[in-house]
């Protein structure tokens, strides 16, 4: 797959879903693993005196270095960060399904059809209360395997040269799409393709308006590039939960800004 500039500004996805990222994460925005606040006492007694922004432990992501390779041990919880900073490994989630949704690819059964089984009835939901509102939604790709995204990163290698491919290709373990958490999602105003303009079609304004209501989060906001490391992408939505999903939303924050926010209870 590639990522295509045209006129109309379709872009397919590989990493968070999209091709030559060349924002570097700020890594005093990412420490999921610590309970730390960096921005002063008044902040920090701010966000100790709210109830919302204290979460347990286990939503943490717990980190083992490996290789220089800051690799999640706790892959399995529903709030993993998973970025540039952060990787799942050779991870594979055990209750992966699929939903029952319409499909821009129709009935096949494919990889990319699946999530785990929490975000499935969650996406179910949320797509069937849009079909109420008057807006189809399409899921376009779901979950993708660490062999899957190795197998598009060495393809790209071969025909570009590493220092290149890297820049184009997520890196195996560090794809959102391998959580089983994240699904993109499209519409026939944009010919069921992923593009930028996604975001001002009414699917994308419905979907950035509704769905933290289900859980889910638009993952890689505008505006936001330098915090998440990706390029804005309107169709990639992320399953948090929904508590977790209404305060990034009510706040206009990112994952990365709401685990510099929370303190662990």
């Amino acid at each position: 797959m590639k990522r295509i500039i045209a006129t109309t500004s379709v872009l397919l996805l590989l990493g968070g879903c999209s091709w030559g990222q060349n924002s570097n994460i700020d890594t005093k925005k990412v420490s999921p693993h610590q309970d730390s606040n960096t921005s002063g006492e008044t902040k920090q007694s701010q966000v100790t005196s709210k109830p919302d922004l204290l979460l347990e432990s286990k939503y943490f992501n717990h980190i083992k270095v490996v290789n220089g390779q800051n690799l999640i041990e706790n892959r399995s919880n529903i709030l993993a960060l998973v970025n540039k900073e952060y990787s799942l490994g050779a991870y594979e989630p055990k209750d992966l399904v699929r939903p029952n949704v319409n499909f821009s690819f129709g009935n096949q059964d494919i990889e990319k059809s699946y999530m785990r089984k929490e975000a499935a009835a969650a996406l179910e939901k949320m797509f069937k209360k849009a079909e109420k509102d008057g807006i189809i939604l399409y899921a376009s790709s779901g979950y993708r395997s660490y062999k899957r995204q190795k197998a598009l990163q060495d393809a790209e290698i071969a025909k570009v040269g590493k220092e290149k491919a890297v820049q184009a290709v997520a890196t195996p373990g560090q794809s959102e799409h391998q959580t089983g958490l994240a699904m993109d999602i499209t519409g026939k105003s944009e010919n069921f393709l992923l593009t930028e303009n996604f975001g001002k079609q009414k699917e994308g304004i419905w979907l950035r308006e509704h769905a933290h209501e289900f859980g889910f989060i638009l993952r890689y906001p505008k505006e936001k590039e330098k915090i998440t490391g990706y390029e804005y992408e309107p169709w990639h939505f992320r399953y948090v939960g929904t508590k977790v999903a209404s305060i990034i939303y009510k706040n206009n924050w990112t994952l990365e800004e709401y685990f510099q926010e929370v303190k662990k209870m």
